[in-house]
């Protein structure tokens, strides 16, 4: 039987509907400790894809780590916006966020973990191929996802928005799986110039070569549209650029889907 053109489109209509990125709040835990995350992914792919962490400033698991997840969604992957702090904390305030922040940086068998924890529950992700997982990371994420680089996790790519470079536990020649970039502002006063020349130099011995793109005039927290709202609540030298963020994300995609495709 016919069925009408109207009713076609229709269904269509209906169908283009059901396929856009899906999100849900999830819990797991590590070390006894419960952690709150977000996956998202769009319904309109099919079969299993890659996958990719998301690890948030040092806010906390908030708002814009699930919107990075979201995009990345859109970008056909699945992605886990994980929770280092433990129970979805967040700060409110600069103090609290440096409290947080430093209490998993400067305990790095407590973030491994954590950040393990949210490795297995991304590949245990029906959508999700769990040979190819990537992490990305925000200001204290950004530091995050490269420490865990240089301690060997098998990523397949990692990068970095305007993270700390700095490290205890400086990459190893054989030991960094994964393809690196890190993505600062020249004008970021927590990232000078001398602290991405070390970096690179840290690289080159470990015998990795990362991209490592610096942008004129670019403040700390660059990729942020709430940045310059927080710099001025909290004096703070940090600022939104759009023309940063955008060619970051371009270039952060770029590679991440070169990584993906490498065998």
């Amino acid at each position: 039987m016919k069925r009408p053109l109207y009713f076609i489109g229709l269904m269509f209509v209906v169908a283009a509907a059901h396929a856009e990125v899906q999100g849900k709040e999830v819990s797991y835990e590590a070390d006894g400790t419960r952690l709150k995350g977000y996956v998202a992914y769009d319904d309109a792919v099919q079969g299993k894809r890659p996958g990719v962490l998301v690890v948030h400033e040092w806010w906390g698991l908030n708002d814009y780590a699930r919107k990075r997840a979201r995009m990345l969604a859109q970008q056909g992957y699945t992605a886990l916006a994980l929770d280092m702090y433990g129970n979805g904390k967040m700060a409110h305030h600069p103090d609290d966020a440096q409290k947080f922040s430093s209490e998993v940086s400067q305990n790095e068998a407590l973030a491994k973990a954590r950040f393990e924890a949210a490795l297995a529950l991304l590949k245990q992700q029906k959508t999700v191929d769990a040979d190819n997982i990537g992490a990305i990371g925000y200001c204290f994420g950004g530091s995050v996802v490269l420490n865990m680089a240089r301690l060997g996790e098998p990523l397949k790519v990692v990068e970095s928005f305007h993270g700390g470079l700095k490290t205890s536990h400086p990459a190893e020649p054989g030991v960094v799986k994964a393809r690196l970039a890190s993505f600062t502002g020249e004008a970021d006063p927590f990232i000078p110039a001398e602290q991405v020349a070390a970096f690179r130099q840290e690289m080159e011995k470990a015998g990795v070569t990362p991209l490592v793109v610096t942008y004129p005039g670019a403040m700390h927290s660059f990729t942020s549209p709430d940045a310059d709202k927080l710099g001025k609540e909290f004096k703070l030298p940090m600022a939104y650029d759009a023309a940063a963020d955008k060619d970051s994300w371009s270039k952060g995609m770029a590679l991440m889907s070169e990584a993906f495709k490498a065998k």
